[in-house]
């Protein structure tokens, strides 16, 4: 278990951008075959422009968002907020960020934002199960202290063997993988099913939502927002909005509602 996949140098690849790589690559042929059927009228060159601005904004807005939260170290640290290789990117900042730039994109090029939302779903949860790989290549996204027969002994110099030395902890990374993993199966599997557009993107806020809260409950170092931790308040904010336009629209109907 070691943060860095390869070292020629200078030059250090880290597990970290290896696993989101490889998630790029795989959701960006995903949604390739999710476009072709579907009809969205986007070359390939413009799917993987549609990729790259969703996950650089995502990135700006992950970075953003735990900055804006652990603003009490990083205004006396300025120099350490542009290094999101020392970690700290949060999944719901990267999410907002995300659907702010396809947003913009399915604007600027006049198609349903709610098509491609569900196009992409599936190959989101996919991306950030193999993202946690990467989380526990470098030790964090970590657990409690668990005498669970699974718990994991981290390396002393990660970020989980600083906290808790070396004890077994809840690998509260691989929970949310198999979890994630679990949600694309569902996701893609009933992807043809007749429903509205948003159906596929609604179930995967929700599904997420839920997961996400049930992780953090394992989960050692959460941001919190007074004495609640954020993932469980924005969670049931996302699970509330979400489910309220599900229902409402019917969207597991092929009948649209007005």
């Amino acid at each position: 278990m070691h943060p860095v996949a390869i070292q020629i140098g200078p030059l250090v690849i880290r597990w970290y951008g290896v696993m989101y790589g490889i998630g790029i690559l795989i959701g960006g042929w995903l949604l390739g075959k999710e476009f072709h059927r579907k009809g969205i009228p986007l070359s390939d060159d413009e799917r993987w422009n549609f990729l790259t601005l969703v996950f650089l904004s995502g990135i700006f807005c992950a970075r953003f968002y735990y900055v804006l939260f652990n603003w009490d170290f990083y205004s006396t640290h300025p120099a350490e907020i542009p290094a999101i290789w020392h970690g700290g990117l949060a999944i719901h900042g990267g999410l907002i960020g995300g659907i702010l730039g396809g947003w913009w994109y399915v604007r600027r090029h006049r198609l349903s934002f709610l098509a491609l939302a569900d196009a992409g779903a599936p190959s989101l949860i996919l991306a950030q199960g193999l993202g946690r790989i990467g989380n526990f290549m470098n030790g964090e996204i970590h657990g409690y202290p668990t005498t669970m027969p699974w718990g994991i002994v981290f390396p002393p110099n990660s970020p989980a063997g600083q906290q808790f030395g070396q004890v077994p902890l809840h690998p509260a990374m691989l929970y949310e993988m198999i979890i994630n993993f679990m949600i694309f199966a569902f996701l893609w599997s009933i992807r043809k099913r007749p429903a509205q557009s948003g159906f596929i993107f609604c179930l995967y806020l929700i599904l997420y939502s839920v997961d996400r809260s049930i992780v953090s409950s394992f989960r050692a170092e959460d941001l919190m927002v007074g004495p609640f931790r954020a993932p469980h308040v924005v969670s049931v904010i996302i699970i509330i909005i979400s489910g309220s336009y599900l229902i409402r629209k019917r969207l597991w109907s092929d009948k649209a509602v007005s």
